[in-house]
């Protein structure tokens, strides 16, 4: 039996969990969430990294569905609704294969009855608008995790793309974070600067998770993680979700695409935009320039680090499927993960630790975090504070 058989083989059993897919955000962007006009129970290659029949190609179990909205947009929190709709217009629309997920009990079931458990992140803190109330909505509508920013500062966190402004978490920062812990929202610490890594984890009582981040050892952007903070994962039992965009991941591809963004703003796009005009942009710019080509090797360089670092109780999978406008070779869309299990399989990772880094992790620590808000529920009710009674 080849590796690819024995990868599929074990994604039977222990499908993948990822982290993080930004399919609604797609959908929104090309069709205006139309979802008759991108039928994801079709193959949509021509459109679209997700589907559902690569989905079950790929061996997904669980997908954290990102409900993702630019930071730069002047009304974040009805947007971030709307993303929230969409995903439940996908789980109305494809029952049979999409389960609604909000427990690691849920996830259990949904992999018993062969569906796929969806699950939603919000990526970037802008999407509460400094307000603890709306926080502990998204979590009543489902969003199972924040990301505490995106490419932006928010006023109570810097981003690891973005000049520093707090130092890390502010006052208000740490309450958002205790907060979560006391609903059962995962902190998601991907796109935040290492301040602010380390003040979420002196902070939460929580397992932590970065839902779609590399190692910066292996490639030194500030979108990866530090080995000190992978360092800490295991005491906080928290994961590290690798991603497979090839600018976290290959240290050639980060001058190739500071300079690519640059050519998409000089042409008046959003840099992370992926429509039809912009990927036109996008691929004339690689005519003139190739761009340094990623490989499922190259992922699982990474994964070979953070496991020396952190451990392999403490890794996952965090794709950034249609959030990003290039992926690897081998990796190219979600039907992918098997050819990086088959890597991991060659390289000698055992049966045993993949269904961890696929499957095991994830469900432990969403149940983890769920103990956790039981607990601080049990002691305490849900703060009113404001970021201008902590902030000043």
């Amino acid at each position: 039996m080849t590796s690819l058989e024995q990868a599929r083989d074990l994604l039977r059993e222990f499908p993948v969990v990822d982290g993080h897919n930004d399919l609604p955000w797609a959908l929104r962007e090309q069709v205006r969430y139309d979802l008759g006009a991108r039928d994801i129970a079709v193959h949509q290659n021509a459109h679209l990294h997700t589907d559902i029949p690569r989905l079950r190609e790929g061996g997904v179990g669980a997908q954290y569905w990102s409900v993702f909205v630019r930071s730069d947009l002047p009304d974040p929190v009805p947007t971030t609704l709307e993303q929230i709709d969409c995903v439940r217009q996908l789980l109305a629309r494809y029952p049979q294969d999409l389960a609604p997920a909000l427990t690691a009990a849920d996830m259990e079931s949904a992999r018993a009855e062969g569906r796929i458990a969806s699950l939603m992140g919000a990526e970037g803190g802008h999407s509460i608008a400094n307000s603890l109330g709306t926080l502990r909505q998204l979590y009543a509508l489902g969003v199972r995790y924040m990301t505490l920013t995106h490419n932006d500062n928010v006023a109570w966190a810097d981003s690891a793309t973005d000049e520093p402004a707090v130092g890390g978490l502010s006052a208000f920062g740490r309450e958002v974070v205790r907060e979560m812990n006391r609903e059962g929202m995962l902190v998601d610490l991907s796109h935040v600067a290492a301040t602010t890594m380390r003040d979420a984890l002196d902070t939460s009582t929580a397992p932590v998770i970065f839902s779609h981040s590399s190692s910066r050892a292996v490639c030194d952007h500030p979108r990866n993680i530090p080995d000190d903070v992978l360092e800490r994962l295991p005491a906080n039992g928290g994961m590290a979700m690798v991603t497979f965009v090839p600018k976290f991941v290959l240290q050639a591809a980060v001058d190739w695409t500071a300079a690519a963004d640059d050519n998409m703003r000089a042409h008046g796009f959003h840099h992370l935009a992926t429509t039809p005009d912009a990927m036109k942009v996008h691929r004339a710019f690689e005519e003139e320039r190739p761009r340094p080509v990623a490989t499922v090797s190259t992922v699982a360089d990474h994964l070979d680090h953070m496991r020396e670092v952190a451990g392999v109780d403490h890794l996952g999978i965090g794709g950034d499927y249609d959030g990003t406008a290039f992926t690897p070779d081998g990796l190219n869309d979600v039907s992918g993960y098997p050819n990086l299990i088959a890597e991991l399989l060659d390289r000698g990772w055992s049966k045993s630790d993949l269904s961890k880094v696929t499957w095991g992790n994830a469900v432990r620590v969403l149940g983890a975090a769920e103990d956790v808000a039981r607990e601080l529920r049990a002691t305490r009710g849900p703060s009113n504070a404001t970021i201008g009674s902590l902030d000043g």
